[in-house]
This record gives structure tokens, sequence and C-alpha cells, in this order.
């Protein structure tokens, strides 16, 4: 298999063909689930049940595991040296698309980082490599020196880290040439600069806000069924306990909207119908490049998709009454939760060949990050296993089920949060809109994955 080949096997299912049920049945199957959820709810679900103050269940071993000083160093000390080792890839490995750095930045970074946090919580948190040398620094220079020179703006909220993940999304998905080795090389250092000059003025709450990774991170956490008690201790308990505690800051629902936009736009692009248009495009521009009308065009459209999901959502919450201006205001942050179980189910249904297949190309180039023959845990030889692109009916199924219970757990939130906010007489009609939002996204969100 060509290498070509194997990156679009890996991207993509490869058209609405390969579904082992009609097309149809599955976005009709799709909405109805949807609106049998809600309806159950609705009728049998009157008081909230999920609570972001409830203890868990105490893990006194693990926290202190975690959080033994031996096990802290280690963490960091294998990230940093890591870090070290894909970036020198970077700069002295093979100048092509077969550069481990590539596929560490957006394979095992960019769609392993949800997986990780899932799983196990907000570890960018622990293990940033940014954070590590900023500490790193601060314990070099003299105390006034490592002093905070201000305070972080608190009104930008999330909106520095929404703009660092535009920022990548848009060099992925937009840039005239995402496999350049230049502009991801370019890219992190702008990102490190950015960071560690915002840490040197505002402290680690720059890092806490601004990381766009460690933002991304900490917004997908939240489905994680492990979290820190008020007191610090690691606990288990019921995610859906653990989603409502996302925090309520400016910038979170466009941070959501980045993350979801994206996703769905990076679907439509792969489409015939996008190829034709963007083609047509650039023959028709005049004295412009082929490369850079489509990054144009692109960068249009990766907006407009970013644009209709923030819109649509921030309406579709503060659509209801009983409430005033100012309260309706803070509707589409309170309910921005109920987003990440749509923005998780997305990815995962999106790019969930292309963590397995693309991130064992990755793995292995980082055996031999050089070119130079080496045979780093016995992986010289190795070949990637397309587990998941070989079998298409059952990664179809895979992907819609991830979508599906994307969009469930989205709405079993949303009505939970619902009874909390919303006066008695409008907690269902308030909800509607939303429900009717998440429909419609349900069904282009398949309908995006399955090759328009």
């Amino acid at each position: 298999m060509t290498g070509d080949h194997a990156a679009i096997l890996a991207h993509g299912l490869g058209g609405s063909g390969d579904l082992p049920v009609p097309y149809m049945y599955a976005m009709v199957g799709a909405a109805w689930a949807l609106t049998f959820t809600f309806a159950l709810i609705a009728f049998a679900w009157r008081r909230p049940r999920f609570d972001p103050e409830k203890p868990g269940r105490p893990l006194p071993r693990l926290t202190t595991l975690v959080d033994a000083r031996a096990t802290r160093w280690a963490a960091v000390g294998i990230a940093l040296a890591f870090t070290i080792w894909v970036v020198l890839a970077g700069f002295l490995g093979p100048q092509t698309q077969n550069n481990a750095l590539l596929g560490t930045f957006y394979v095992l970074l960019w769609v392993g980082l949800v997986a990780v946090s899932v799983l196990f919580g907000p570890v960018w948190r622990v293990i940033s490599p940014m954070r590590t040398v900023y500490l790193l620094l601060r314990c070099t220079v003299p105390s006034r020196l490592s002093r905070a020179r201000c305070s972080y703006p608190e009104g930008w909220g999330y909106r520095p880290a929404a703009v660092g993940l535009f920022a990548f999304v848009w060099m992925e998905l937009a840039s005239p040439n995402s496999a350049s080795l230049q502009w991801v090389r370019t890219w992190l250092l702008v990102y490190a600069v950015v960071l560690l000059g915002g840490a040197w003025l505002c402290g680690q709450r720059w890092l806490a806000r601004a990381d766009p990774f460690g933002v991304y991170s900490m917004a997908v956490s939240r489905l994680a069924p492990f979290r820190r008690s008020p007191t610090g201790a690691i606990v288990i308990g019921n995610p859906f306990d653990h989603l409502p505690s996302l925090p309520v800051r400016p910038g979170v629902v466009t941070m959501l909207a980045v993350l979801l936009g994206s996703t769905a736009f990076d679907s439509y692009s792969a489409s015939p119908t996008w190829r034709n248009f963007s083609d047509a495009v650039s023959r028709s521009a005049h004295g412009v490049p082929p490369t850079l009308a489509s990054s144009g065009l692109k960068t249009i459209g990766l907006i407009v998709f970013i644009s209709v999901v923030a819109l649509t959502f921030s309406l579709a919450a503060r659509a209801t009454g009983g409430l005033d201006r100012e309260q309706r205001r803070k509707l589409p942050g309170q309910m921005a939760h109920s987003l990440v179980p749509i923005v998780v189910g997305y990815i995962f249904a999106h790019y969930l060949s292309y963590l397995v297949e693309r991130g064992q190309q990755a793995v292995i180039a980082l055996a031999d990050p050089f070119g130079q023959g080496w045979n780093l845990l016995g992986l010289a030889h190795a070949h990637v296993a397309y587990v998941l692109s070989a079998h298409p009916p059952v990664l179809a199924g895979v992907k819609v089920a991830y979508v599906v219970t994307g969009h469930i757990v989205a709405v079993i939130a949303a009505h939970d949060k619902a009874l909390r906010l919303l006066p008695k007489g409008h907690q269902l009609t308030g909800q509607l809109t939303m429900m009717v939002v998440m429909v419609c996204y349900t069904f282009t969100g398949l309908y995006l994955l399955f090759g328009g």
C-alpha cells in the first residue's frame, strides 16, 4: 500500500457506500435516538441529578502515587525528553512527509491528547513541556525576576487558547502546505515564544488560560471518571457529575466551537462537492497562485463552519422565556459543557482510524527519527496494521456509534443543567430549540462523515 493511499484510508471512511446499513436509515435512526432520549428524560427526569459537588469515591493510594515527587519528576522529565527528541527529529531527520515531527504533532498530540484526557483527566497540565521549561527558568533566575509582572486579565478567559486552537486547525486544514516541516517548526516556535512570554508577564495563570493544548485537555477531561476533590485527593465517580464542572469563562463557547467546527470542516473539505467548488474558484482566480487561492477559500470555509457552530449554539441556549436579558446572556457559557460530548464523539468518529493507523506510522518513525537505520524497540521492520480501514463496515458502525452516543450524552447533560437554570414554567419549552439544534448537528455530522 502506498503512503498516499494509506494516508487517505487512515483519515476517512471513503463514502457513504461503505455503511453497513443504508445511509438514510442511519440518519433517521440517529435522529430518532436523540428525539426518543429527549422525550424520555423530559417526562421521566423532573429534577437535576448531576452535581459536580458530589464527593466521589476517594482513591488514596492512587493520590499518593500520582502526587509523589518522584512520579511528578519522572512524568515531566519523560515528557520533556520526548519533546526534545521529536523537535530534533523535525530539524535533523528526513525532510519529508515521513518525518516523525509531523505524525507526532498532527496525530499523537492532537488526537491522542483527547483519548488520554478522557481516560485519565487533564494530563497536559502536568506534562506540558512549556510549563516545565517555565518552571525551570523561574528556578534559575532571582526571585524578583521570576515574579509575575501583571495579573492575567480575567475578561480574556479562554480567548487566547481559542486563538491558539484556531491557529493550529488553520495550519492543518487551510494553510498552503500543512505537511511542510518549516511551517510546523515556525508554528511551534511562535507557540513557545507566546506561552513563555505570557508566563513571564502573567505567571502560570497565563499557561492555564492561554495554552491551547492545556485548555483542550481540560475541556475534554470533563468526561473522565477521575477528578480532584476540593481537598486535592483523586476520586472516581460518575462522569456526568464531572461534566458540569467545566469552568464558565469568556471564550469557552468559542473554544469548543473551534474544535467542533474545524472537525466538521475537515470532513466537508474532503467531499467531492467542496473539491469541485475549490477547483473552480482556483481556476477563476486569475493572477493568484492556485495554492494561495485554495488556502484563502479554505480559511473562509473554516471560519464559516466555526461561526455557525458558535452562533447556533449560543442562540439555542438563549432561546427561552422566564429569564431577563442578563440571565439569558450567561446561558451559552453555563450550557457549554453539553458541547463537550459532541466534540469528543465527533473527534473520535472522524479521527479514530487516523489515530490508530497514522499513529502507528508516527511511532515507527520515532524509532528512527534521524533516518540512520536505528532499530529502537525493535520497530525498524514493523508495518502498520490497518485494522480499521480494512473493515469499512465495522469502521462505519463505530463512527455512527460515536456520533450518536456523543449527542445523546449532550442531550442528557443539557437537560439536567436546564432543570437547574430555567424557571419551572420554561424547563421543557426552553430546551426545544437546543434539541432541534442538536438533531441538526447529528444529521450534519453523519452527512459529513460519510462523504456528503
